[in-house]
């Protein structure tokens, strides 16, 4: 099933501002709020769907790239990392803490004992280099990053044996504690993180010897990242949950993806189309030809008809570049450039002024041929 507009989701213009984009989160999270619709599982996908579109359009980068690609620009799943694939429940309540507490009603969650998770691994970046027939046909790259990985000996706890820690008696293990003033209009009940615990629920006893209490550790992890076809140079993608790992448990960072093209030894790219520059002799232009160039997917006869001007294009159709929202494909354009011999021997110049004095060679454009020229002039005015 085709996802929807994240900014329909939300129910909010394109040109919504930052704040407009929370406001309306927060609408659509109370309105949805598992707690408000138990066992509803519709409205536990609508809940899922709107953290989804916030968590995108709530961050300047993803929003950006959301904007000029659509869901295909976000990554292998095209969305922000929440949904059926991404993250569940307790996660959108760590993610989204604030905007819940923000609400007035403990945060939804308190009667299920969740608990906000204040620690979040920072992201990582790294940089794919693509051939360009990767780029047209899309392709399964494997990296080896170094990162912060969950510490083995203590199962991400930093405790000792993973369990040389007991309940903080602060926040009694909810890792958040309740605040409740009086305004006039009554009482307001807002929600933070538990000082005492940094919002972990439990205080450590004994630190565990590998990772010193912080629950990670340095390590390096090999993954695979399937590139869509038709990304372009300077594109980020993400993939939600693989950078560093947090501290004691907490929700791991994003790895970002940074697409670079290398330059193709025959083809030009422009948008999602190829440019080929076919470079013809004189009797070639003049008689005509059946010349041999490359594509993506080997190389193909074009014919060159007798008569043919520098600077004309052929089009080769649906041999470019597939658009990576899906909406078909690029063409190949092949430029058409006469090439003037830079030296002569006495014969051939001999020749070329025979030639010269015959009406044939004397230059006469047709009307339609001006006007190429002139849109030609204007584009480089």
């Amino acid at each position: 099933m085709a996802k929807r507009d994240y900014y329909e989701v939300l129910g909010v213009a394109r040109s919504a501002s930052a704040e407009e984009i929370k406001k309306a989160y927060r609408q659509q999270a109370l309105k949805w709020h598992p707690d408000k619709n138990p066992g509803n599982k519709d409205a536990e996908e609508k809940f899922k769907e709107a953290a989804e579109a916030y968590e995108v359009l709530s961050d300047g980068d993803k929003k950006a790239r959301y904007d000029q690609y659509g869901h295909a620009g976000l990554g292998n799943n095209g969305g922000g990392g929440f949904g059926a694939g991404g993250m569940n429940i307790e996660d959108i309540f760590s993610h989204f803490g604030d905007i819940f507490g923000d609400l007035g009603f403990g945060g939804f969650g308190s009667s299920r004992g969740r608990q906000q998770q204040a620690n979040r691994g920072t992201n990582l970046r790294v940089k794919v280099k693509l051939t360009l027939e990767e780029i047209v046909k899309g392709t399964e790259k494997k990296i080896k990053v170094n990162k912060y990985i969950p510490c083995d000996a203590c199962h991400s706890t930093g405790a000792a044996n993973g369990s040389s820690y007991s309940t903080c008696s602060t926040c009694n293990g909810r890792g958040q504690v309740s605040r409740v003033t009086h305004t006039f209009l009554g009482q307001m009940q807002t929600t933070s993180v538990c000082p005492a615990c940094g919002g972990d629920g439990k205080i450590i006893t004994q630190k565990c010897t590998s990772c010193y209490g912080e629950g990670i550790q340095q390590g390096e992890e090999v993954m695979k990242i399937n590139i869509p076809a038709g990304v372009q140079q300077g594109m980020q993608l993400s993939m939600s949950g693989k950078g560093n790992a947090a501290r004691r448990g907490g929700m791991n960072g994003d790895l970002l993806i940074l697409i670079e093209e290398a330059e193709h030894p025959d083809l030009i790219r422009d948008g999602n189309d190829l440019v080929y520059n076919l470079f013809i002799s004189i009797p070639q232009a003049t008689l005509g030809d059946a010349v041999e160039i490359p594509t993506i997917d080997g190389k193909v006869k074009v014919k060159v008809e007798a008569g043919t001007q520098s600077g004309k294009i052929l089009r080769l159709r649906g041999k470019g570049v597939p658009d990576l929202n899906g909406y078909g494909k690029g063409d190949l354009l092949v430029r058409i450039n006469v090439w003037i011999p830079r030296s002569l021997s006495r014969d051939e110049k001999k020749i070329l002024e025979d030639l010269g004095r015959s009406d044939n060679f004397a230059p006469a454009p047709t009307a339609a041929e001006k006007s190429v020229f002139r849109r030609m002039k204007e584009m480089f005015d």
